[in-house]
C-alpha cells in the first residue's frame, strides 16, 4: 500500500524543527534524509526510523517496512520536540 501526501506533510511538520530535511518518492513510499544522510521512511503511512542502540532508550515498536527488509522503528509521536530528539539521537549514533 503507498503512503499518502498527506501522511507526508504530517511527519515533514513534525520534522520541522530539524532544518535540511528532505524526502524521496520510491516506489509509493518516502525516503527522508537529513543533511543527505538516509534516517528513516514513511512505508504504508507509518513513519519509521533506521534501527541503532541509542535509539533502545525510547522503548520504540519494531516494524518491518516492506517484506525482505531489516527492521525498523516506528515513530508513532505527534510531539515535534519528541521526534526531533529521537531522530538526532539517531543521526548522532552514526
Amino acid at each position: 500500500m503507498a503512503s499518502s501526501k498527506d501522511y507526508l506533510i504530517f511527519v515533514l511538520d513534525l520534522l520541522r524543527n530539524l532544518s535540511s530535511i528532505t524526502y524521496k518518492k520510491m516506489m509509493g513510499e518516502y525516503l527522508l534524509y537529513k543533511d543527505s544522510i538516509l534516517f528513516g521512511g514513511i512505508y504504508d503511512n507509518r513513519f519509521l526510523i533506521k534501527k541503532s542502540e541509542t535509539l533502545i532508550k525510547y522503548r520504540l515498536t519494531e516494524a518491518i517496512p516492506y517484506p525482505t527488509s531489516k527492521g525498523m522503528y516506528v515513530i508513532d509521536s505527534e510531539d515535534p520536540d519528541e521526534v526531533e530528539e529521537i531522530v538526532r539521537a539517531y543521526l548522532s549514533s552514526i
